[in-house]
């Protein structure tokens, strides 16, 4: 079973004052992501703005990068290494070769801005002879927090040293070899010295920015089949738009008619309500309304269609509609939902492009959510364009 940390050292403050005097975000967020020897990443630096398109040709990493984001992401949640990786080779760069214990691997790491400032995560993944975790380093400014190391392969731990700044400067222990050690500072630290506290804050910054995340990919094809009721959070396929819809018509007035207001801009023809009907088999299918009692079944609508108006929900709707698992014990107004979308484009034409990137740059605006998209080189182009989106080159 995994564990859940529990956290409650964020300042509760709006923003917190940095050295320098600038203020610093109140909420969480990953600006820099890493990746090295991942796949075809060999010391790639990503800078993260509210809303970065990752472009470039075929075979640049754009899909990769949003791999690796999300393995972090669920690593921060406390998923096993093995889900997380189930195939770990895959990500080996091809023709890299063993070191002398016949060990190969590769790295990931990013950097969370927040209230205590830049927070540095890295994490050595061990993938042949055996998938574990072989090293790990917290860190902010002044030093390192936490570092792990695999001192004996024969055993199913790394050894953890953490800041402590008591009668005793630095505190070791065991940590298991398949789980993020920064995920389980929580429940390992007692939090009785300021140096303690510091390692918590910092371990709590990282994992609330980490795990608040939702990785989308609408299917089409999925989303066009009734679906039972349910209790109406979106799934990341999409496939449940119908479902969500419902819940969304009463619950959520005002976002769905945000929705609408979207689907009218992106989608052919008139679109004056969205809304489910219910069959006679209990199933709910999703409808298209046109005014004057005329609607149209989603079903029919074209694969652009629906992965426009899927994303223009996940935007306008925010984490309490999406199967996402932020940090229950922070509050809401202190995280920030990451979206990583890949193929943000794929099967959108240029009006519904521009439309979508137009309300991802309003809503990312206001620093609740953000999103990590990849799209193609002539979407790229035109967001250069658009105030708001930060665009990524991952060609050599």
């Amino acid at each position: 079973m995994t564990a859940t940390p529990t956290f409650s050292t964020l300042p509760t403050a709006r923003t917190a004052p940095s050295p320098s005097g600038a203020a610093r975000p109140a909420r969480p967020f990953v600006g820099e992501l890493r990746l090295d020897a991942f796949a075809s990443h060999r010391r790639t630096v990503i800078p993260l703005g509210p809303l970065t398109l990752l472009t470039g040709g075929s075979g640049s990493g754009k899909s990769t990068a949003l791999r690796g984001y999300e393995a972090l992401a669920r690593l921060a949640a406390g998923d096993p290494l093995e889900e997380v990786f189930p195939d770990p080779v895959a990500w080996v760069p091809e023709g890299a070769g063993t070191d002398a214990q016949g060990r190969r691997g590769f790295r990931l790491g990013c950097t969370v801005e927040g209230p205590l400032g830049p927070v540095g995560l890295d994490v050595a993944v061990q993938a042949e002879p055996t998938l574990r975790i072989v090293g790990e380093r917290l860190r902010d400014r002044d030093e390192t927090l936490l570092s792990t190391a695999l001192l004996d392969p024969r055993r199913s731990v790394v050894q953890a040293a953490w800041h402590t700044a008591g009668t005793v400067a630095v505190t070791r222990a065991p940590f298991p070899d398949d789980r993020l050690g920064t995920a389980l500072l929580p429940l390992r630290v007692a939090g009785t010295t300021d140096g303690q506290l510091r390692v918590l804050a910092a371990a709590e910054q990282v994992v609330v920015a980490l795990r608040s995340a939702f990785a989308c990919d609408p299917q089409p094809r999925r989303m066009r089949v009734p679906v039972p009721l349910g209790e109406g959070r979106l799934t990341s396929s999409c496939d449940n738009l119908a479902d969500v819809l419902h819940r969304t018509r009463s619950q959520c007035a005002q976002r769905h008619a945000r929705l609408v207001a979207a689907a009218d801009r992106g989608c052919a023809g008139r679109v004056t309500g969205l809304t489910a009907e219910r069959l006679e088999d209990g199933t709910v299918r999703a409808l298209a309304e046109r005014g004057e009692g005329d609607a149209t079944p989603l079903a029919r609508l074209g694969d652009g269609e629906l992965r426009y108006l899927a994303f223009a929900l996940v935007l306008l709707t925010g984490p309490h509609v999406l199967v996402v698992d932020p940090a229950a014990e922070v509050p809401s107004a202190m995280q920030a939902l990451t979206v990583l979308a890949d193929g943000l484009d794929r099967s959108l034409d240029g009006r519904q492009t521009a439309e979508l990137l137009a309300l991802a740059a309003s809503i990312c605006a206001d620093g609740h959510m953000r999103l990590l998209g990849t799209v193609g080189e002539a979407t790229a182009l035109a967001a250069r364009g658009t105030a708001g989106v930060t665009v990524v080159d991952l060609a050599p």
